[in-house]
C-alpha cells in the first residue's frame, strides 16, 4: 500500500469514509471525483491530493507524518523505504541523565552503520544521519531509544518516527522486539544476548579493554536495527491485506 491510495490524511475523512471510497473503486488519488462526497469533504480531499502530490514529488515525507493519523505512517513506507533508518540503540542504564549510550546502529537503504561511544559516536554525526532519513523506524523508540540520545546529545529530532512496537499490536503482535522476531520467525546470530548482556559487554570493553566483546555488543546491535526492516516489510504486508487489498 502507498500514500497514493490513501485518503485518511485530508481533513473530514476518517476510517468509514476511506473505505467507502475504496469499496466505490476510489483506490488511487488518480480515481477520486470531488462530487463523490459532499462539497465541503470533496473540497478538503481535493486540497489534500494537490498538496500530497506537490510534496511526495519533493520527498517531503514530514509532511505526511504531520497530517497521516499516529496508526497510518507505516502507509509512507512503500514511498520512501530507500531513505527509511531503522536505528537501534544500546545504553548502560535506562535513565538517560544517569546512564550513556554505548553504541547506536542505523540501518538504511541496505548499509548498516554503527557508532560507538568514544571513537565516532557524536552529535553532529547523528544529526548528520537523521537528516539524511525521510523516516525513522524502531521498537520503543518513541519511548527509549528516541529521548535517550535527545538527552544524551542535546538533539531535536523532528524526522517522522514510526515505533514498529505499537504497528506490531495493530496485527495481534505483542512483547519485546525479540519475542515478536521469533513470533514472525526472525533468526539471530546473537540469540543469547540479551539488554543485560549488552550493558555487561560494554564494561568488559571499557574497563578490560576487550575488542571481543565489543565486537559481540556490536554485532546484537546491528542485528536490533536491520531486523526492524524484515519486520516492518512483515507487518506492512498483514496491514496492506488486512486495511487495503479487500476492496482491489
Amino acid at each position: 500500500m502507498k500514500l497514493q491510495n490513501s485518503f485518511i490524511a485530508a481533513s473530514g475523512v476518517g476510517e468509514k469514509t476511506e473505505r467507502e471510497l475504496w469499496k466505490q473503486g476510489v483506490t488511487h488519488w488518480d480515481d477520486f471525483e470531488e462530487d463523490l462526497l459532499g462539497p465541503k469533504t470533496g473540497r478538503n480531499v481535493r486540497k489534500f491530493i494537490d498538496a500530497a502530490r506537490e510534496r511526495l514529488d519533493a520527498g517531503d515525507a514530514a509532511f505526511f507524518g504531520e497530517n497521516l493519523p499516529s496508526g497510518s505512517l507505516w502507509r509512507a513506507y512503500d514511498n520512501f523505504a530507500e531513505s527509511v533508518c531503522f536505528f537501534d540503540i544500546e545504553t548502560t542504564g535506562l535513565d538517560s541523565a544517569r546512564h550513556d549510550v554505548t553504541t547506536v546502529s542505523l540501518h538504511r537503504g541496505g548499509d548498516t552503520r554503527t557508532y560507538v561511544q568514544g571513537e565516532d559516536l557524536t552529535a553532529e554525526t547523528l544529526r548528520e544521519e537523521f537528516a539524511e532519513s525521510s523516516m525513522l523506524v524502531s521498537f520503543n523508540g518513541k519511548r527509549f531509544d528516541q529521548p535517550f540520545l535527545e538527552d544524551s546529545f542535546d538533539l531535536d529530532v523532528s524526522t517522522p518516527h514510526l515505533d514498529l512496537m505499537y504497528t506490531c499490536k495493530q496485527v495481534g503482535l505483542s512483547g519485546g522486539l525479540k519475542s515478536v522476531e521469533r513470533q514472525v520467525g526472525i533468526d539471530r546470530d546473537e540469540d543469547d544476548v540479551d539488554g543485560r548482556e549488552a550493558v555487561r559487554l560494554w564494561h568488559r570493553y571499557d574497563r578490560e579493554e576487550d575488542d571481543a566483546a565489543l565486537r559481540r555488543l556490536v554485532t546484537y546491535n546491528r542485528e536490533d536495527a536491520e531486523n526492524l526492516r524484515t519486520l516492518l516489510e512483515h507487518v506492512h504486508g498483514t496491514l496492506r491485506a488486512d486495511v487495503f487489498e479487500q476492496y482491489l
